[in-house]
């Protein structure tokens, strides 16, 4: 699907969809108890479709907002879960799985299989677990057992999440051990919590959680919170110049994108800004759309190494996206440098296939002095699927068209 937006201000008021990261959470968080919890504003999007179809093929029951808990059982053939294109269900369900089921077949679209894995692949191989990664799908085989798991920190969070949610589940205490400093622990932060919704609990000592053995959770009734990575996007539509008001947004979250909060006021000001998004790193399209509109002003995004591993190579696709509409980005093996603009161009972007840089497009779209193609543009229904009747009801024109 192709889109074309004719430039002009957005107005009114959105309700951005509930946090696809907390979603995830809560679903497995979920899964894992002894009876039937009820999960209320849980997002549309296709990555949490995908962790529903998951859960259930571990042995819960999902019946619309209701989710009963899976009974762990090690008899027949491995389970088949298709993750789609969706890394936080692949990585948070992999130790699950052993822990349930003794293993799953993993498969995916997109570039879900090229996304890195080793730090399972070798943490179970030291475990004398069986996992074998193949073109199109991960097979692990084996018993998870309770003891000490050594992982680094700056690797994706979404590797000792899934410890987290499996770990609570075996026999015995076992400890995550982090061997260098934590990246995105905000996003850790967010399974601690959910897990502790849920009666589950995961203690913080020094380098690492103590993780109490047998626990199964208590089922309970909760209401998922508006997503600040996707609120991400009309704040900086609002910084560019529309006047966008945002509803239902928690501002006490856990999550770690709220961020954007502080962010925005830095790009309002004048001068060199610098931005570490080694902690938030789903922030980094929403901040390059308004760093290309900051006239004069060079803005560095620094610590996005691991954008480069995303639903596309994140840190190129920001870069020749808004350098197609007439922005000046220029790239580094870990960080973006923008020399802002007081307007762009306009013309045909690609959105990678992935819903981020579609959003961002959108969003730069507001402040272009030529209509704006994007294509590509259905790839939004991952996290975001109204986003473009949103959109139109802000007053946005956009119009789609199929080829």
């Amino acid at each position: 699907m192709k889109i074309r937006i004719t430039p002009g201000r957005l107005s009114g008021q959105v309700t951005p969809p509930a946090s696809k990261s907390q979603c995830h959470r809560l679903i497995i968080a979920a899964a894992l108890t002894s009876g039937v919890s009820v999960l209320n504003h849980l997002s549309p999007s296709q990555d949490i479709s995908a962790t529903l179809r998951c859960v259930e093929a571990l042995g819960a029951q999902v019946s619309g907002a209701e989710i009963s808990g899976l009974s762990p059982r090690f008899d027949g053939e491995l389970p088949q879960l298709d993750c789609g294109e969706s890394g936080s269900t692949l990585r948070f369900l992999v130790p699950v799985a052993l822990a349930v089921r003794g293993g799953g077949v993993f498969t995916g679209q997109g570039r879900l299989m090229e996304r890195p894995m080793r730090p399972y692949e070798q943490l179970f191989h030291s475990k004398g677990i069986d996992y074998v990664h193949a073109e199109n799908s991960i097979t692990v085989q084996g018993r998870l057992r309770p003891g000490r798991y050594e992982l680094p920190g700056n690797i994706s969070s979404q590797f000792i999440s899934g410890l987290m949610f499996a770990l609570p589940l075996l026999e015995g205490e076992s400890e995550i051990v982090l061997t260098s400093p934590l990246q995105s622990a905000g996003y850790v932060d967010m399974t601690v919590d959910a897990l502790a919704q849920f009666g589950m609990t995961v203690e913080a000592v020094e380098n690492g959680w103590r993780i109490p053995g047998s626990q199964r959770g208590t089922p309970c009734q909760i209401t998922a919170e508006g997503d600040w990575s996707q609120a991400a996007f009309w704040m900086a539509a609002e910084l560019l110049g529309s006047p966008v008001e945002i509803g239902g947004m928690n501002p006490h979250s856990v999550q770690g994108d709220r961020v954007m909060v502080e962010y925005c006021r830095a790009l309002a000001g004048e001068g060199e800004v610098s931005l570490d998004v080694s902690q938030c790193p789903d922030l980094a399209p929403a901040l390059a759309a308004i760093a290309a509109l900051r006239a004069g002003e060079y803005t560095h995004l620094t610590g996005a190494g691991r954008l480069r591993m995303k639903e596309s190579d994140r840190i190129e696709s920001i870069a020749q996206t808004l350098n197609a509409l007439g922005a000046q980005v220029s790239t580094g093996e870990d960080s973006l440098t923008v020399l802002g603009k007081s307007r762009l161009n306009g013309g045909t972007c690609q959105s990678c296939n992935d819903h981020r840089i579609a959003m961002m497009a959108a969003v730069a779209a507001t402040r272009a002095v030529f209509p704006v193609e994007i294509l590509g543009a259905e790839c939004v229904a991952k996290s975001y699927p109204r986003f473009w009747a949103d959109y139109r009801m802000l007053g946005g024109r956009a119009e789609e068209t199929f080829s």
